[in-house]
């Protein structure tokens, strides 16, 4: 699989640095950390879905929504600098995984996660929740597959190539 144009700029890019580890593992969150900007971040994750074929169907801009509303709920805390999540799915992928157990329409669409905390700027996370919990196991293969795209895309995204 080709790197995208912008993959390959953030990664060669010295004035960038990048942690390669995984941030956070803990069963129900896989997240990555970047020392970058948040609209690189968001960039490489929409290309990484687009230069796969798949659209995107949704962007939920959760960190816009907690500062407009943080008056209506007597809020005083900056959570987030940006924080988003872009919706996608598989049609081959979620096909495999409903056939194997219908009620796996849990897991689609699929979501990926990025965001600045207001208490860490020019750190950038970005992650997903792997899929599969509590799911039959004939449904582990095909949820496996959509869980290792989930990943390529945040590592392409974040420079953990």
């Amino acid at each position: 699989m080709k790197p995208t144009l912008l993959a390959l700029a953030l990664a060669g890019a010295t004035a960038l640095s990048f942690n390669p580890a995984v941030a956070d593992r803990m069963g129900d969150r896989n997240v990555y950390k970047a020392q970058t900007s948040f609209d690189d971040v968001k960039q490489g994750i929409a290309d990484a879905i687009i230069n796969r074929g798949y659209v995107i169907d949704y962007t939920a801009f959760i960190g816009d929504m907690l500062k407009r509303t943080a008056a209506d709920v007597g809020a005083t805390k900056s959570i987030y600098a940006n924080a988003e999540t872009v919706q996608f799915c598989s049609a081959v992928l979620s096909r495999k995984m409903m056939e194997a157990d219908a009620a796996n329409i849990v897991f689609c669409p699929y979501v990926i996660f990025y965001y600045e905390a207001a208490a860490e700027p020019g750190t950038i996370y970005a992650g997903y929740r792997p899929l599969g919990p509590g799911a039959m196991p004939e449904s582990q293969s095909s949820l496996e597959a959509i869980n290792t795209l989930l990943d390529d895309i945040v590592r392409e995204a974040t420079g953990v190539l």
